[in-house]
């Protein structure tokens, strides 16, 4: 499908791909993973042909189908709505459409056979090209992506870069490619949103090339996966978790070859050291450092998870309840977030704030903050010193500072060697601490405004999705240090391998109040995916609408008991076949339930449980039928 050869690729004297190779086939779903600045971007620029390589090849077939779905696409404007925007992907069979309306109009006036065999022709064309389904198709997408149907009316120029974004990922799927090539597509993407693209990618029959930080992402939608480091593309045949697993496998068997290529070497040196002076063995000894040069030597396993050890120094503790929210009410126009809301953070909290865009997570994090005016009392307990993490807080950084500087004037109290070590937790090490802010990636600004928040002599942080612009291993680093503060935390983020790591209690908005799961964020995946969520009441049926047999008493002195027995025994036999119908049943309704589609619907969810409900009466009335059988039968047995 696409063939990677011996490509290099130079940034002025740097070589971001040093005679790199990767074969990606049909059907292959592979992740491109990689530190910051490995290149992992700029290769799908490569292979799209934004760029040139230096040295080497790409090659493909010349009618090979390319999405790509990259950052620069937030500069795409338009007035028009976004259904329209996305729609924009069904290029011929816009075409026909406006042909067929000018042949419509033309129509009107004249109705000679040509112009009606003409628009017999086009619209021939349009049906086969499914042109009638089109807008239920972006209607359904963009619905998936979050956009409600009143949203999908507004002009795309209305929405924020992270909506647009999804906007251009609805255009790229609509359009059917044969391969997707997606740079951070979860970015400024919701949970529900994130698992609707997964189970969309999941029945995509093309091939996918993803790069992306999200480790349970990945996990979900990869096959493969090739990892983008000092210059060359390595493949390993599985997911992330089967990479992580296989290429400590091989850094084993690496360290293991390397300790032995050193114990050689300096075995070889001794004897070269030994018999080099002495005449008789010059010869031999010159030998051995030739055999010496030439031989190729093994790298040592560069660590590349440092693990992290922070000091975290609080002039003070808390008190025990560190938040305390009452009464609170919060409303936009045209929509109310909270209510009469209340909650309680208390001190060791680890809480993971999760929902959908829209419902007011960010809005509460400003509310504990008290940078956003609501009704209602938010009471911070005694003692509590509080830092709010926010990516607005990046363009706060002073531009022309040096990062050790920055720090410096952040947190006057450290030394600059425990700055210099909290940075080296941050991946800044050596003369990186001197680099500007100015010259930062997105990805080093969030590092070091991380930094400076855990640096503060705060006893309780408010996060705003920290992990943004963040690749795996920083991730990694901040779930580290987050382990290890002893303080409270509450964060936003669409990271579940993050929230999992951090969190000790999950909050989430539902009905206008905020509502609490005591455990960690998988946990409380099994637990929202068994719950039935809050639906009107089922109406009960009425006992003459239960399908059961109902036991018909006996006519009295009618039948002798052998006769009697043989009857009821009938209706039992026929009060468990429907006992055994009902019970299959109510099992389907519960796994119908516990699907993402019902669940995240509320109108199919309405009818499921509705139906669940009514089966559930019927199996109790099969069961109450058949004891009451099976006590008659006794009876006359007895």
């Amino acid at each position: 499908m696409i063939s990677i050869n011996n490509l290099s690729f130079l940034i002025g004297s740097r070589a971001l791909y040093d005679e790199a190779d990767w074969h990606i086939k049909p059907g292959d779903r592979a992740g491109l993973i990689g530190a910051n600045g490995t290149g992992k971007s700029t290769l799908l620029k490569l292979i799209v042909g934004e760029y040139a390589p230096t040295s080497g090849s790409i090659s493909m077939a010349k009618d090979l189908r390319i999405g790509y779905l990259n950052q620069d696409l937030l500069s795409y404007d338009s007035h028009n709505p976004i259904l329209q925007v996305a729609m924009e992907a069904f290029d011929r069979q816009n075409k026909l459409h406006e042909e067929i309306e000018e042949l419509l109009k033309v129509i009107e006036t004249d109705y000679s056979e040509d112009v009606l065999n003409k628009l017999a022709q086009k619209q021939e064309q349009f049906e086969a090209l499914d042109g009638y389904n089109i807008e239920y198709r972006a209607n359904e997408i963009l619905a998936g992506l979050g956009f409600s149907s009143e949203d999908q009316k507004r002009p795309l120029n209305t929405f924020s870069g992270g909506w647009r974004m999804r906007v251009m990922l609805a255009k790229i799927l609509l359009q059917d490619p044969d391969i997707l090539l997606l740079d951070e597509p979860t970015n400024h993407m919701d949970l529900p949103s994130i698992k609707w693209l997964e189970t969309y990618l999941a029945g995509f029959e093309g091939a996918i090339v993803i790069v992306s930080h999200d480790r349970y992402f990945l996990d979900k939608i990869i096959n493969r996966t090739v990892e983008s480091r000092k210059g060359k593309l390595t493949s390993y045949a599985g997911n992330y978790t089967f990479y992580l697993e296989e290429k400590e496998l091989r850094s084993e068997i690496q360290r293991g070859e390397f300790k032995n290529q050193q114990a050689k070497i300096k075995q070889e040196e001794r004897l070269i050291e030994r018999f080099k002076a002495k005449a008789s063995k010059a010869k031999m000894a010159q030998s051995r450092m030739k055999a010496l040069d030439r031989m190729e030597r093994v790298d040592d396993v560069d660590d590349d998870n440092p693990t992290v050890n922070f000091s975290f120094k609080f002039s003070k503790p808390s008190g025990r309840h560190v938040v305390r929210l009452e009464n609170i009410s919060k409303s936009y126009p045209n929509i109310e977030i909270l209510k009469n809301a209340e909650a309680v953070i208390e001190k060791g909290d680890k809480i993971a704030l999760i929902g959908a865009n829209g419902k007011g997570k960010s809005t509460l994090l400003r509310i504990i903050a008290g940078t956003e005016k609501f009704e209602g009392t938010c009471e911070i307990g005694h003692n509590v010193t509080t830092t709010f993490f926010a990516q607005h807080q990046l363009e706060s950084l002073h531009l022309d500072n040096a990062i050790l500087e920055e720090l410096q004037a952040f947190a006057p109290k450290h030394t600059d060697t425990e700055l210099r070590g909290i940075l080296g937790c941050f991946l800044f090490t050596g003369d990186d601490v001197f680099k500007k802010i100015k010259v930062l990636s997105g990805g080093e600004k969030s590092r070091v405004a991380l930094a400076k928040s855990l640096t503060t002599d705060s006893n309780f942080l408010i996060l705003d999705e920290p992990t943004n612009h963040l690749d795996i291993q920083s991730v990694n680093i901040l779930i580290q240090a987050l382990q290890q503060y002893e303080g409270t935390f509450i964060a936003v983020s669409h990271d579940r391998y993050f929230l999992d790591n951090v969190a000790n209690k999950i909050w989430f908005i539902e009905e206008d109040k905020i509502k609490e799961y005591p455990g960690t964020y998988a946990e409380f995946e099994e637990w929202d995916a068994k719950r039935i969520k809050p639906v009107p009441k089922a109406i009960p049926v009425k006992p003459e609408e239960k399908k059961p047999s109902v036991k018909e008493p006996a006519p009295a002195n009618a039948l002798n008991v052998q006769q009697q027995l043989k009857k009821l025994n009938e209706k039992l036999k026929r009060a468990e076949d429907e006992i055994a119908v009902f019970e299959q049943s109510v099992k389907d309704c519960e796994a119908t339930l516990a699907k993402e589609e019902v669940y995240s619907n509320q109108q199919k969810l309405e009818e499921v449980n509705k139906k669940y409900l009514s089966e559930k009466t019927m199996l109790d009335a099969a069961q109450n039928t058949w004891e009451e059988l099976a006590a008659e039968i006794m009876e006359l047995e007895g």
